[in-house]
């Protein structure tokens, strides 16, 4: 857990710009339903949503605003060290994401794919991705644990500040 707000807190100053790494946004065991859990005011802007769950059935949610048109980007990663990377698929959360117009999806686990995080020194391992077209209005994230698992969900790709709300 140290390690994964050390990669999203963590920034460097590179040149004349700043380079923000995913902000950290932690799921509370409060944080059951999407309308009970965080808003990410903006969710084109790079976050990285931690949830940990300590047995099946147990439920963690947020929610994400979007503007018509905007790129809804959603990757499901997990730190690449036991026990995160021993855990089956079978074992880990699923996310399924609401949103207008009827949509929803479940997000697939159809990867394994190493991807080090230069801020923190830490080994992930991106499990899926999704990319589409948002359209405008409010996308739920709700998120199952299947057992004792931690994940992490990145949501948004601009790394600029952004703004999270709760309640």
């Amino acid at each position: 857990m140290k390690r994964l707000l050390a990669l999203v807190v963590a920034f460097m100053v590179m040149g004349s710009g700043v380079a923000f790494a995913h902000q950290p946004v932690v799921l509370l065991n409060s944080d059951t339903t999407a309308a009970k859990g965080p808003l990410l005011v903006d969710g084109t802007v790079s976050f990285a949503v931690r949830a940990s769950f300590a047995k099946a059935g147990e439920k963690k949610a947020f929610r994400a605003q979007f503007k018509d048109g905007d790129a809804l980007e959603i990757q499901y990663l997990i730190v690449d060290k036991k026990p995160e990377n021993a855990a089956k698929i079978t074992q880990l959360p699923t996310l399924v994401v609401t949103g207008p117009g009827g949509f929803k999806t479940t997000l697939q686990i159809n990867e394994r794919t190493k991807f080090f995080e230069p801020f923190s020194q830490t080994n992930y391992l991106y499990l899926g991705r999704y990319s589409g077209i948002a359209r405008a209005g409010i996308y739920s994230f709700v998120i199952t644990g299947r057992g004792k698992s931690a994940i992490t969900l990145a949501v948004g790709d601009k790394e600029i500040p952004g703004e999270v709300t709760r309640g």
